[in-house]
């Protein structure tokens, strides 16, 4: 069991890694500040984290915010000196496993870290069941998405433990890396996956028609409305509801919404007699809902209705891994959409995918390869159909080689699209990085990588 200790006070974390030491638990590391734990979290797979709230610049309430949708199965326990209700309901809604107040009690805290990790282990449990599989692989619900990133393996399987439930889901992430493809699995997972799933862009719903979409109409209620109408709650009844750009909905609109949603059951317009709807809400939105709630552009209490589980989907920056994956699948699709036979892209072509910048992330990468396909004249995609005219290293150019060659060019060419981070070549190669240093000591000997390598 590994275990992570944030306190803002030295003698709590003494005292507390001092009881976990004398109960067997030795696997701990401690941090008095929360903008590095936030850090050490996200970079690291903590089985428990023991938080603080009351600590300055970021409290313990921001840590577990800014964590817990990049550590689904991280189990976080918060401690504090003072009890307050409203703090610990909103603790538990963020993610937190339980509520302790100091001063601590250590049998009392040995309990909650032996439930939390049991609910942990449950959980990662529950996400492989009934397959035999590990977390190494892609459940069934979410196989429309192309990954290889355990990163993003570990955030699918967490996903088909909650969608179990059919209680709501906020799914975070920046443009284009994959919210609605995420949501449509979520539902399959759900507990209806053959009943409706229903995908609206809350921005392209006017203000004056939000009552009609969402709710429906009579005949008769206003003039072209010549039949009754269901709005979108009933046409996704029993199903999932899913509200991309949830962020962008004016406030005005967002008291009918939460009313809906607290009641279950909505009234046409033109009736007063309201009907019971049973509809799993699945949201997105690119801002940080958080922030917008500070700055009263975003009601909290519709937040807290929304946000029953929260998904964050990493940028395409964070999977390097996955770009040749995604290359190759964009490119089969191109190819079929615009009846083209194209073997597959030039090493210097996928060179300079791996290069690219991506801020539309996956969305951009997809428009790059059609853009490809589309332009190229051999039966190979070239940088220049890439739109990348930079010349590319021959290092890297492919030629009757033996297999341990290739295996080195292949470390050689990581490591130089991170620019000498062995961590990050580490994490695309799939292996340790030890493993990765001793490869390199050996491609020394070779006189082809040593000054690359130097």
């Amino acid at each position: 069991m590994r275990i992570f200790i944030v306190d803002d006070e030295q003698l709590a974390l003494t005292s507390v890694r001092r009881i976990l030491k004398h109960r067997g638990l030795r696997d701990v590391e401690i941090c008095d500040n929360g903008k590095d734990a936030i850090r050490e979290i996200r970079e690291k797979d903590f089985d428990i984290v023991l938080l603080d709230i009351l600590m300055p610049e970021v409290d313990g309430l921001q840590v577990l915010e800014a964590s817990k949708p990049y550590k689904p199965l991280t189990e976080f326990i918060i401690i504090t000196a003072v009890e307050d209700i409203d703090t610990s309901v909103k603790a538990i809604r963020l993610g937190a496993y339980d509520y302790l107040v100091k001063p601590l009690e250590p049998g009392r805290l040995i309990l909650s870290i032996e439930r939390a990790y049991e609910r942990k282990s449950l959980r990662t449990g529950l996400a492989v069941s009934g397959s035999g599989r590990g977390m190494t692989e892609i459940p069934a619900a979410f196989s429309q998405i192309v990954t290889r990133s355990p990163r993003m393996i570990e955030l699918l399987n967490y996903a088909q433990v909650i969608a179990r439930s059919g209680n709501p889901i906020l799914i975070t992430g920046e443009s284009g890396t994959g919210k609605e493809l995420l949501a449509q699995g979520v539902h399959r997972a759900g507990p209806g996956p053959e009943s409706p799933f229903i995908p609206i862009n809350v921005t392209s719903v006017p203000e004056t028609l939000f009552e009609s979409q969402f709710f429906g109409h009579s005949k008769g209620t206003f003039t072209g409305a010549e039949k009754d109408h269901m709005g979108y709650f009933e046409q996704a009844d029993g199903g999932s509801l899913f509200l991309d750009e949830i962020g962008e909905l004016p406030k005005n609109l967002q008291v009918k919404l939460l009313r809906a949603l607290e009641e279950k059951s909505i009234t046409r317009i033109g009736e007063t007699v309201p009907k019971p709807v049973d509809v799993q809400i699945i949201s997105s939105t690119n801002i940080d809902l958080a922030k917008a709630c500070r700055a009263g552009k975003f009601r909290l209490d519709l937040l807290y209705r929304l946000n029953s589980a929260h998904i964050h989907l990493p940028p395409l920056s964070d999977r390097l891994q996955d770009i040749h994956l995604l290359a190759d699948h964009f490119l089969k699709l191109a190819c079929l959409r615009h009846n083209r036979d194209i073997r597959g892209f030039s090493p210097e072509a996928m060179l300079a995918l791996t290069r690219m910048d991506y801020p539309g992330n996956i969305r951009e990468l997809a428009q790059i390869v059609e853009r490809g396909v589309m332009l190229s004249d051999t039966p190979y995609i070239l940088p220049r159909h890439l739109g990348e005219e930079r010349p590319v290293a021959a290092t890297y150019s492919r030629s009757l080689c033996s297999l341990k060659e290739n295996d080195e060019a292949h470390v050689a060419f990581v490591l130089d699209h991170t620019r000498g981070d062995r961590k990050k070549a580490a994490q695309i190669l799939g292996v340790t990085v030890r493993q990765v240093q001793r490869k390199l000591a050996k491609m020394k000997e070779n006189p082809r990588w040593r000054t690359l390598l130097d």
